[in-house]
């Protein structure tokens, strides 16, 4: 069994990051194939912001959210006991998920495809677990489809730094043009394409993308880059920045695009 490394780490300001997202932010495209009593599994749910909110759409329907790792899980639990929305949050692995064959009517994986080696095994896992009629929901951003105004050639060598160290890490960034692909390849005939895109234009945008990733360019990614001798220090300065100067500019504009499949299960 594969045993991948997170390319991004679990920092608190990539935990902080995370909790920001939303059903309507980060899984539109599924929102309209729930329905009250649905059982739902999140896979690599991370801080349980996207998972409280799919449990608040699906009650009074069983909802768990599971992680490989442990740090996430207890912001987690204490977001959803704050909400009062009744998720289970445990470790599991999306290789070999503890849950018996046919358990799940919606199995959802949010940006977790673009961190392992085996993207097909794991769809294949995920499609073991819901049940005949049920759905495979995922969704994966693009790295290489990123855009940004103003132009900077600091931003262009963070993305570069960025692919390099995802695939020193066996991982796919640029997996949300793959995720079709993946999907055939492990056996699905039933798949409803689509994308959607993330945009950052707004001053407050702006400041929590811009800062965010100012701060992370010395987390997990900076390291990793420093120690396979990708950058030094003073690059990774100019990075962070420039990130700074991009999240000030008043024309700032990002767009990160994603890959989302519905995948029907027979």
């Amino acid at each position: 069994m594969p045993r991948d490394t997170y390319t991004h780490g679990h920092p608190d300001v990539v935990v902080r990051s995370h909790a920001a997202r939303t059903a309507v932010n980060s899984c539109g495209y599924l929102l309209p194939h729930l329905r009250p009593g649905t059982s739902l599994l999140d896979v690599g749910c991370g801080p349980g912001s996207i998972t409280a909110d799919l449990a608040e759409r699906v009650a009074p329907g069983r909802v768990r959210g599971v992680e490989v790792v442990p740090e996430p899980l207890d912001k987690a639990r204490a977001g959803a006991e704050q909400r009062g929305v009744p998720v289970e949050f445990a470790l599991d692995d999306a290789y070999a998920l503890s849950d018996p064959d046919d358990t799940w009517d919606v199995v959802h994986a949010h940006q977790v495809l673009q961190h392992v080696s085996d993207p097909v095994a794991v769809l294949r896992e995920l499609r073991r677990v819901a049940r005949p009629g049920g759905i495979v929901a995922v969704r994966d951003a693009d790295y290489a489809g990123f855009h940004w105004w103003p132009h900077d050639p600091r931003l262009d060598r963070w993305l570069e730094l960025y692919r390099a160290v995802a695939r020193g890490n066996d991982a796919e960034p640029d997996a949300g043009r793959r995720l079709l692909g993946w999907a055939h390849a492990a056996g699905f005939t039933e798949v409803t394409p689509s994308a959607s895109v993330w945009c950052y234009a707004t001053p407050g945008e702006r400041a929590a993308w811009g800062g965010m990733w100012a701060d992370r360019v010395h987390t997990a990614v900076g390291r990793s880059a420093l120690e396979r001798g990708l950058t030094d220090p003073s690059e990774l300065d100019g990075i962070s920045q420039a990130w700074r100067e991009w999240a000030a500019h008043p024309d700032g504009w990002f767009v990160v695009p994603h890959g989302e499949l519905l995948c029907r299960v027979p």
